[in-house]
């Protein structure tokens, strides 16, 4: 079969685009303004991507076209196809048809730390020696890539709440019809698609319809999450992040973490990767692959040799003493637990944050008004707030000389450099390529270091 992608470079697509392409299909695909990793990932892998939708592509007689959430109605391609009545269906209805059937499929919903949690999830079950198949919204560097499919019975899959299709209003994740699915918290985002936090509760809710009594649920013990189980649930639930439940504390060496079931340990590592987030990701994990059999002392054990996740405080490179990191955080929770994970690792030297407020909802204010408090623990904010829409400066008024706005990246790149001192962490952070900011900010301090 031959199958052409819309919108491959998206990181759910491009995912898609590597599963097609090992099941045997034949895999085009097309898209605009790419950027890595996508882009060079779907390259290496000799996936033919086309710039841009124009209605010609319909010449290359592709079997089927597998439609991403990004094309709109007016696509010229979309369009084509429609009037033409050639055979179309969404990334995740594909998925589930062509991939997902007959699997154990482990999910991971939830606002933030799908990406990290799913990650490690694939990487636990791959260490037991399951060999699963899995889908992620990165490059998982343990695997190099973000999707894999194997002759398992296990596939891993990050479960995005975002809609399906133009055609296809309801979450990506009610196609996939986990046996095993991890919520692991739940607040308001994505205010281009849904209302309020009860519209998104209302989705999740649609997920737990689909879990089978046999099935098992590990749940963030929140009040958003208690109030999607309040309204059914017909599968077990396991509940994180209490002390009745699973839970993680201080272990007794230096730096490491603890995990346990109620008054039941299960062992202790010291986690590679930064924050308290991300403490709860790795339970999450470890109780969701304890599901399908891997011991939670094995797994927590495993747990020391995670090499974390492409665009999660990805550090890209050191200049003049100075290091830049990579994160992909865009809402402000995520903005704050990103910023106080590197605080908390305790470097000497100061933050300076470099903001891209870029996802939908970042663009239309929603949340503006907790951009100031999310970015309180940073040292220096440099904020790129081209064809933002609302006044960025207004927003982080609150933070005086502390946060500058930028209108043009040169200008944003010559004040951080000038600025960074020797020890300085530069913490970038935005959900796209950022014009290629990181590699900017480390050409320019390479410059003034000759």
């Amino acid at each position: 079969m031959h199958i052409h992608i819309l919108g491959i470079c998206g990181t759910f697509m491009g995912g898609v685009a590597l599963l097609a392409r090992s099941a045997g299909h034949k895999v085009t695909g097309c898209d605009a303004n790419v950027y890595p990793p996508m882009s060079t990932q779907l390259e290496a892998e000799g996936i033919a991507l086309i710039q841009g939708y124009d209605p010609s592509q319909i010449s290359i007689g592709a079997d089927v076209y597998v439609v991403g959430n990004a094309i709109s109605r007016g696509n010229p391609l979309l369009e084509a196809i429609l009037d033409r009545g050639l055979p179309y269906v969404s990334g995740p209805q594909w998925l589930a048809e062509h991939v997902l059937q007959d699997k154990w499929v482990l999910a991971v919903a939830g606002t933030h730390g799908k990406t990290t949690t799913t990650s490690l999830l694939a990487y636990l079950l791959e260490a037991a020696g399951l060999n699963p198949g899995f889908l992620v919204g990165g490059v998982p560097l343990d695997f190099g890539v973000s999707a894999r499919l194997t002759d398992s019975a296990f596939f891993v899959i990050e479960a995005d709440e975002y809609d399906t299709a133009f055609c296809d209003k309801r979450s990506k994740f009610v196609h996939y019809r986990p046996r095993t699915a991890v919520l692991n918290n739940l607040e308001f985002d994505h205010a281009d698609i849904f209302p309020d936090l009860a519209a998104i509760e209302t989705q999740f809710h649609h997920l737990v319809r689909t879990i089978p009594r046999g099935g098992r649920i590990i749940a963030n013990a929140e009040e958003s999450l208690s109030r999607v189980l309040e309204r059914g649930c017909w599968s077990e639930v396991e509940w994180f992040g209490r002390s009745d439940a699973w839970h993680v504390a201080d272990g007794q060496t230096a730096g490491a973490t603890a995990f346990a079931l109620g008054d039941k340990p299960f062992g202790e590592v010291v986690l590679p990767i930064l924050g308290e987030h991300n403490r709860l990701n790795a339970l999450a994990a470890v109780a969701a692959a304890r599901h399908v059999g891997v011991q939670p002392a094995f797994a927590i054990e495993a747990l020391a040799g995670f090499k974390g996740i492409k665009r999660r405080m990805e550090l890209r490179g050191v200049e003049r003493g100075v290091a830049v990191y990579d994160d992909f955080a865009h809402h402000p929770t995520a903005i704050a637990t990103t910023v106080a994970g590197l605080r908390r690792r305790g470097p000497a030297g100061r933050i300076l944050a470099v903001l891209e407020p870029r996802s939908n909802t970042m663009k239309l204010g929603t949340m503006k008004d907790r951009l100031a408090a999310s970015l309180d623990e940073a040292d220096l904010v440099y904020c790129y707030a081209k064809e933002l829409g609302w006044d960025a400066g207004g927003a982080l008024a609150s933070m005086g000389a502390k946060a500058r706005v930028f209108d043009d990246l040169d200008l944003l790149v010559s004040a951080a450099v000038r600025d960074a001192r020797s020890g300085d962490h530069m913490l970038v952070m935005s959900n796209g390529g950022f014009g290629g900011v990181h590699q900017k900010l480390l050409d320019a301090l390479r410059i003034g270091a000759a």
